[in-house]
């Protein structure tokens, strides 16, 4: 899913992949810290890449921080195929599962706002045992939950907890890496953190095969399990006593009033938001517009879901390799916006009936070329947030990663007003999201102005 998306998955705040963008200025820090100065790198991005335990290090590195960024799409779209059921077995409408989606998202958003700056004060490692452990725990009791309001507050403590590694892997990236070389790294995590989103309801599906929805969340703990051993084997401090500050949660809200008073930085962070927030809309409608709606299977969604995310991290790596640096970041996004606008329009219609019945293929083509243009719209609004900030790119990050939770949080419960048996919710939430966001992004930044102020 998301993010990370998801994501995505997406999945979803600051996402690595804008990272790969050729910047104006050596990147600032992606954390979520409120410390405004840039961070040196307690390990060196320029040891010699021949040696052979530089090469460990780096896979090593490689694989933990790919496994923490892939965590929180895994725990939302590993879920999707299980809606339907959890609906079923709990005894609860739709509206009141789709919850659950909204809960784990809320604490995400929210979880960013906290680990980052404790992650300042007190290293790296600390911080992101304590939530993996935690995210353990509330992943088990999703397990044994007995109703949808304990499912919901499980989630949300799920979601909290998984925070800390969206935001701390990208902390210890920016301890360890600088200029290029991070950029290169950020390029290589998104790979691997975005085949998540691909494989997790393809394997939520599987499971459904022999097990109950429950037996997800049995999954995710043992994954959850394997992850906190690995991160306390051979994740070590990334950042020294030396060069931590006690800034805490105060300064960094303080830096992010700073940053909301600029417009165009809120204009990009709005459309960004407004952009995920249609995306969100999909994620958590879709499982009942395939299954319920058109009669597919847990497999075909998953399969359906799978290639939807597979459109997106395409689109996304021809935006970083082929558009970046030849066309303007602006003009990538605004088409990406009108697609996705275009597309939301198209669902909109074949669901309201204008077209007639449709059966599932055209709906599913709609969804995908809005997914895929998603590569485009949530990259560089992003970026362009980031690059009007060089002096807090940590708070800034936050501010983005957690507005854009939050904003699809809100779409979630809205898309399952009407009951399981109409898309038109869905279809709705999705242009209105996009229509505000093309708003945004022509109001607030207005692209065609040569010079933008404050």
């Amino acid at each position: 899913m998301p993010e990370s998306g998801p994501s995505t998955p997406g999945h979803i705040p600051a996402d690595p992949r804008e990272a790969a963008s050729p910047p104006p200025a050596p990147p600032a820090s992606p954390t979520s810290s409120a410390h405004p100065g840039p961070v040196t790198p307690s390990t060196s991005a320029e040891a010699p890449p021949a040696t052979p335990a530089a090469r460990r290090a780096g896979l090593l590195v490689t694989l933990v921080l790919g496994g923490l960024t892939a965590l929180p799409p895994l725990s939302m779209d590993m879920y999707l195929p299980a809606l339907p059921e959890v609906t079923e077995s709990l005894r609860s409408p739709a509206a009141t599962i789709q919850l659950t989606l909204t809960a784990c998202l809320a604490g995400m958003a929210l979880g960013q706002l906290v680990v980052g700056p404790m992650s300042d004060k007190w290293g790296r490692r600390r911080p992101l045992l304590v939530g993996m452990l935690v995210y353990v725990f509330a992943t088990a009791a999703c397990a044994f939950a007995p109703s949808a309001a304990l499912l919901i507050a499980f989630r949300l403590l799920q979601g909290l907890a998984g925070a800390a590694g969206i935001v701390i892997a990208r902390a210890v990236v920016r301890d360890l890496y600088d200029g290029v070389e991070m950029a290169r790294f950020f390029s290589t995590l998104m790979l691997i953190s975005g085949v998540a989103p691909i494989v997790a309801p393809l394997i939520g599906g599987q499971i459904l095969r022999i097990t109950d929805w429950r037996g997800v969340f049995h999954m995710l703990t043992a994954i959850g399990v394997l992850l906190t051993l690995v991160v306390w084997k051979w994740l070590h401090e990334t950042l020294p006593p030396a060069e931590r500050h006690s800034g805490g949660v105060g300064a960094a809200l303080r830096t992010m009033r700073g940053l909301l008073a600029d417009r165009v930085f809120t204009g990009y962070m709005l459309a960004g938001g407004l952009a995920f927030a249609a995306l969100f809309a999909y994620i958590s409608a879709s499982p009942f517009v395939v299954q319920e709606i058109y009669g597919a299977s847990p497999q075909t969604f998953s399969l359906l879901f799978g290639l939807n995310s597979i459109g997106l991290v395409t689109v996304g790596q021809i935006n970083g390799k082929l558009l970046v640096g030849r066309v303007s970041l602006d003009k990538a996004l605004g088409l990406g916006l009108a697609v996705i606008s275009l597309a939301a329009l198209a669902l909109l219609l074949m669901t309201s009936g204008v077209f007639g019945r449709v059966g599932l293929v055209p709906v599913a083509a709609g969804l995908f070329v809005l997914m895929s243009a998603m590569g485009l719209a949530m990259p560089n609004t992003n970026a362009q947030a980031l690059m009007r900030t060089p002096h807090a790119a940590g708070s800034a990050s936050a501010l983005l990663g957690t507005s854009s939770f939050l904003v699809g949080a809100i779409a979630s419960p809205l898309v399952g007003i009407a009951g399981e048996s109409t898309a038109v919710p869905m279809a709705v939430v999705q242009l209105v999201c996009a229509l505000a966001a093309v708003a945004c992004f022509l109001g607030l930044c207005r692209p065609w102005q040569a010079d933008r102020t404050r």
